[in-house]
């Protein structure tokens, strides 16, 4: 390296040596699981076991046409197997559009490389945003506010200055300069963080949570339920022991919902390939169901409904100053600190050229102070910032000004001298105002109708910025927000609530309020979290580091792609084209697939319910179990397994709400328990009447499934001419196994006479308004509670 590595880092020789002495910063694979642990965890699963089992006791006690349960239950694993591989391939590949990227000094140039190209002695180039990718030391000249929070749980910033260490993972919040890499690869904290912001996650969420719970209390079911079926069908029903196997297998297949366990683990990878199309990577897989529940989206002016990129549109000079004179102090204030933000590069459009003057003390911007000063040898100290930060009292002289140009949507930016004073963060000084620089923000060309569409949706939109409110309401207003002419300075919001009735009155504040104004990092958290005390489910858009900390902490976090490591590294979606318009689509396919999976989840716990049921009834009872494993493959098929596939994949826009484990139970208990005395009622009234124990069966199978399409038909609402049409296409196919011979032979039906067919159809008609009457009291109940 260069004695002035400062300056000139690494040279291309001095690289190569490294990547060939192994000091690169290579990381793991993003750990996606294998497709050999892919195929174990959906081959070998409690549920398969058992129906496997089953399958073969069937075939022993010679009926293997009763083992074609055993088919649907491969045919969901080959599904379940193909849609993860999908999902591990999208995911791997988004993972690479979405790697971190760092800036490093080589043979004297500032270069972009990716965090595996790092190597030892490299120089960064570090900006307010920037996540470490390497452990690092400060160079000279150098010094930085950097947070710490995701290694050491510490919130506030650490201040770092030359030869201190800076640990990957960590994020720069203020201050721009060098630091040279010390540790690569496996000997960092870096490839712990990207591995955490990137892995294929299956963290807990109400959905998950819920089926886990249902799963657990059907296991503890199936076997002593399942083992009593079996003994009082050989000792109490003078079968043999080959028809006794089969019946309570026939039991035993129903109670397991293979199909929803199938569903609900595909509903998360599914989301992931889908979410793909618009360019959006899921980085915890219960994202979406969050997203789908979401009714406050808060969003960052900056960057989310403007494009990030400004406009100087005029400078205006104040208290006779000459204009030359503020032209050459802004050109060394425009080049005098290595970060470029957007303002920075709307300034330096205006003022290209590198200034001469030297600078003997600088202090660089703060989000809490809002302004950068430089001291200049032989030209005195200037500030440069938010006018009501550097002018304190005095602001009152131009603030007609200001607001002026705020109701216009423009930023104004001042340049003050100061004097009669040292140059500190206190300002302890007098401040004179020099000029006034006028900054307009570019709207997204798609903002207006992303903005729409959301409150069309009932979705509450929240615009959270640094800026002045007044010209972000205006900002605002231009892009199409809904009600943000009510804005208010975050300035007046209480910093520290430790009271439970300052919380209340910031809730009630951030309720009524559209559009916040110089709002502070740690403000923007206390906005998220207000919300979320409404009972709000909140989700965050951003892109800047001010934004982590509200990030991390809203339901959802959405980071754009274009924004810093910070925001995307702590963000459960990243928008990978930083295209807000995508948001729609996201929030449509979040719903969509939670919607139908809970109207889905109701079909198959239906079953599980019915058989659950109606097997301890025929355990109590101790006559024939009504069914075989082929007349529960014939039920579920038609009611379920078939018509599901169709109803996951329906348009569903309603917002996703929550306590879905009390609903799906609610209507599922009605559902199976209606259904089950039903059957066994019919059954027992046709098995009394000394009709074949076939016949009796028969007649079960027409109320079980006929009851089931009920089912359907519930959730199914609201219909359309495709639902109907399947709806249809059903029942058609359920009639045509009893109708004709070979439906018959297959499903091992037997009809009776015509008066108990009639008999059947009756009860299958009424069933339809007892449960709508029975679920719409239940649900009156437990909405009162």
């Amino acid at each position: 390296m260069s004695s002035d590595n400062r300056v000139t880092g690494l040279t291309s020789s001095q690289v190569q040596e490294r990547i060939r002495d192994g000091l690169t910063n290579k990381l793991p694979k993003v750990p996606t699981r294998t497709f050999a642990q892919i195929l174990r965890a959906n081959l070998f699963t409690r549920f398969n076991a058992i129906n496997a089992v089953l399958a073969v006791l069937v075939i022993i006690a010679g009926s293997p046409k009763n083992a074609l349960f055993s088919g649907v239950i491969i045919t969901n694993t080959i599904i379940g197997i193909i849609q993860e591989v999908r999902a591990k391939r999208t995911i791997e590949k988004l993972s690479l559009l979405n790697v971190a990227h760092a800036k490093v000094l080589r043979d004297g140039k500032e270069v972009s490389i990716n965090i595996e190209e790092i190597v030892q002695d490299d120089v960064l180039v570090l900006v307010p945003g920037t996540q470490l990718l390497a452990d690092a030391k400060v160079m000279v000249d150098s010094e930085f506010e950097v947070d710490e929070a995701m290694l050491t749980g510490e919130a506030d910033p650490v201040h770092k200055k030359e030869e201190d260490d800076l640990l990957s993972g960590s994020f720069i919040v203020n201050g721009s300069g060098y630091a040279r890499v010390i540790k690569v690869g496996a000997e960092t904290y870096s490839s712990k963080i990207a591995n955490e912001a990137k892995k294929f996650k299956r963290i807990n969420s109400e959905l998950l949570s819920a089926v886990n719970k249902i799963l657990k209390v059907i296991m503890m079911l199936i076997i002593p339920v399942g083992g009593l079926l079996v003994f009082t069908q050989i000792y109490f029903t003078h079968r043999t022991w080959q028809e006794a196997i089969i019946s309570a297998a026939a039991g035993i297949v129903g109670m397991v919902p293979e199909g929803l366990v199938l569903l609900t683990s595909l509903t998360f990878v599914v989301g992931i390939v889908r979410l793909s199309k618009w360019k959006t990577l899921v980085q915890e897989l219960p994202a979406t169901e969050v997203l789908a529940r979401v009714d406050t989206l808060c969003l960052d002016k900056t960057g989310t409904i403007t494009e990030g990129r400004l406009n100087l549109v005029d400078v205006r000079v104040l208290n006779g100053i000459a204009g030359n004179e503020v032209d050459e102090i802004m050109q060394g204030v425009a080049h005098g600190f290595p970060s470029t933000n957007p303002t920075q590069e709307a300034i330096l459009e205006k003022y290209k050229s590198e200034s001469n003057l030297e600078i003997i003390n600088k202090i660089p911007f703060s989000s809490h102070r809002k302004w950068s000063a430089l001291e200049f040898r032989n030209k005195g100290s200037w500030i440069f910032g938010a006018p009501e930060m550097i002018l304190k009292d005095k602001y009152e002289d131009i603030r007609n000004i200001v607001e002026e140009e705020a109701a216009k949507g423009r930023r104004v930016l001042l340049l003050a001298k100061f004097t009669e004073g040292t140059l500190s963060e206190e300002l302890a000084g007098k401040v004179e105002a020099v000029a006034m620089f006028l900054i307009e923000d570019v709207i997204r060309e798609e903002a207006p109708k992303t903005l729409e569409y959301f409150r069309k949706e009932g979705v509450n939109i929240k615009i959270i910025s640094g800026d002045n409110p007044v010209t972000v309401s205006s900002v605002a207003k231009r892009a199409g927000v809904h009600g943000a002419e009510n804005y208010i300075d975050a300035r007046t919001l209480p910093e520290d609530i430790d009271k439970l009735e300052d919380i209340d009155k910031l809730a009630d504040i951030v309720e009524n309020t559209t559009v916040f104004g110089r709002v502070t990092p740690h403000q923007k958290k206390l906005l998220v979290n207000s919300l979320k005390s409404k009972g709000h489910v909140v989700a965050m858009t951003g892109d800047g580091v001010n934004d982590v900390l509200a990030l991390k902490e809203a339901d959802c976090g959405i980071a754009m792609a274009s924004g810093s490591d910070a925001a995307k590294a702590v963000s459960q979606l990243v928008l990978l084209e930083s295209n807000f318009s995508a948001l729609p689509e996201v929030v449509l396919e979040g719903r969509r697939m939670i919607n139908n999976l809970e109207g889905v989840s109701e079909l198959y716990l239906n079953k599980t319910v019915y058989s659950t049921l109606l097997s301890i009834l025929f355990v109590i009872l101790m006559v024939p179990y009504p069914f075989t494993p082929i007349n529960i493959t014939l039920i579920g098929s038609i009611a379920i397994g078939i018509p599901s596939f169709f109803l996951a994949l329906a348009p569903n826009k309603e917002r996703v709400k929550t306590g879905y484990l009390k609903r799906i139970m609610i209507v599922s208990l009605t559902n199976g328990g209606v259904l089950s005395l039903s059957t066994m009622g019919m059954f027992m009234y046709a098995y009394s009447t000394g009709i074949k124990v076939t016949q009796a069966s028969t007649l079960g199978v027409m109320v079980a499934g006929g009851i089931s399409l009920v089912v359907l038909l519930r959730v199914s609402r609201p219909l359309s001419k495709l639902k109907i049409a399947l709806i249809t296409s059903m029942v058609f196919l359920f009639s045509l196994a009893f109708i004709i011979p070979l439906g018959r032979y297959i499903f091992s039906l037997e009809l009776a006479s015509i008066k108990y067919s009639v008999y059947a159809i009756v009860i299958v008609i009424l069933s339809y308004p007892i449960i709508s009457g029975i679920i719409g009291l239940l649900k009156k109940i437990y909405y009162k509670k």
